[in-house]
């Protein structure tokens, strides 16, 4: 989508269920998330999901959630719940929580 001429930048919240824990899930994100120009943060919960927030480009964002939605080698999906949200700007980079 087009906004004023560029791209819109988006945020989404996104928790991943199923095996992605123990397998690189946030580890192979942050590389998904650098070589799409992507910011946000990635960590794991005590649930057994991951929760992530992307922040980018709208067509990135989507790709990184697509990416979610498999995984790395070894993850299992099980679901992707995505929450949109307001744009903050917030971040430089792309990092992992403990």
């Amino acid at each position: 989508m087009k906004n004023g001429g560029e791209i819109q930048e988006i945020r989404a919240h996104v928790i991943v269920k199923g095996r992605v824990q123990g397998v690189f899930y946030r580890y192979t994100a942050r590389e998904v998330a650098h070589s799409l120009g992507v910011v946000g943060w990635v960590r794991n919960r005590p649930d057994g999901t991951v929760e992530t927030v992307f922040e980018g480009k709208r067509d990135r964002v989507e790709k990184i959630i697509e990416w979610c939605r498999r995984g790395p080698p070894g993850a299992y999906v099980q679901g992707v719940d995505v929450h949109w949200e307001e744009y903050s700007g917030e971040f430089e980079q792309f990092s992992i929580g403990y």
